[in-house]
């Protein structure tokens, strides 16, 4: 819950949400997290053998694979669904083990997940704030809360008419479109994004590419996964590919194509 209904300090820019601004902002290049040596086994199952990856703020990180090759439980990992059997992660330089989702969030970790963790009984207002509710005095800030819901959504282009409508009557689109409001207005050091516009209108997808670009040029640290392939040129700087749970390659944007990525994905030779 925020305290005291307060909401973060925001600073201004073009082309969607007001993101607020983070420590160390143009400072020297480190990364904000590191992943070494992470395994993840289900059954007999690994998912996840042995996968080193940086992430550094300001950027956003394309995460890329067939199906079953380890990019969701990668980003789970990294926002506190699971927890890694073996291997290490540094959050801003200091060793860290996350308990669960909540851990990960009080670090500013957000994740908008492919199920989109939404409560399907509860309005858009709740699900916009559920679990960091406005709060005047011991009461929630109901009326607040529709206003600031009401901006989240104006910000990002996404119209939903009746905020007072139940999650569970609305379209798969304007369900999505909540879930991605939901976890980028809200001090994120890191947004994973889990295929957040697979079930989006064309207006909806050029919103969210615009609202990738405004994060992380606020120094937010950005996960992309996607198979829409040809949106990671538009907001990526660096792509990872990964095959039956381990990292195979990583490309600067600017020296790989989709003809590359292809190869990778359904090859998974190293590189």
């Amino acid at each position: 819950m925020i305290s005291g209904g307060q909401l973060p300090t925001a600073v201004p820019g073009a082309g969607g949400v007001d993101l607020p601004r983070q420590p160390g902002e143009g400072g020297a290049r480190e990364p904000r997290i590191s992943l070494r040596g992470i395994r993840k086994t289900f059954g007999s199952h690994q998912a996840l053998r042995g996968v080193d990856l940086d992430l550094f703020p300001g950027e956003c990180l394309g995460l890329v694979g067939d199906n079953a090759a380890g990019k969701s439980t990668l980003t789970k990992v990294i926002s506190g669904t699971y927890i890694p059997d073996d291997g290490t992660i540094t959050l801003d330089g200091e060793a860290v083990r996350f308990s669960g989702p909540a851990d990960a969030r009080s670090r500013n970790i957000e994740m908008v997940f492919q199920d989109l963790s939404l409560c399907d009984h509860i309005d858009v207002v709740g699900n916009l704030f559920l679990g960091r509710e406005l709060t005047k005095g011991p009461f929630l800030d109901r009326a607040r809360m529709l206003v600031e819901a009401r901006k989240m959504l104006d910000a990002l282009e996404i119209r939903i008419p009746r905020l007072t409508a139940k999650v569970e009557k609305l379209s798969g689109g304007q369900r999505q479109a909540i879930a991605i409001a939901r976890a980028a207005s809200f001090n994120p050091k890191v947004l994973i994004m889990d295929e957040p516009t697979s079930a989006l209108a064309v207006a909806e997808v050029e919103a969210v590419l615009a609202l990738i670009n405004r994060v992380k040029a606020r120094g937010v640290s950005v996960v992309l996964i996607t198979h829409r392939l040809q949106d990671l040129f538009r907001v990526c700087d660096r792509i990872a590919v990964m095959y039956e749970g381990t990292k195979v390659a990583e490309r600067q944007i600017g020296s790989t194509n989709l003809e590359d990525l292809v190869k990778l994905i359904v090859g998974g030779e190293r590189h």
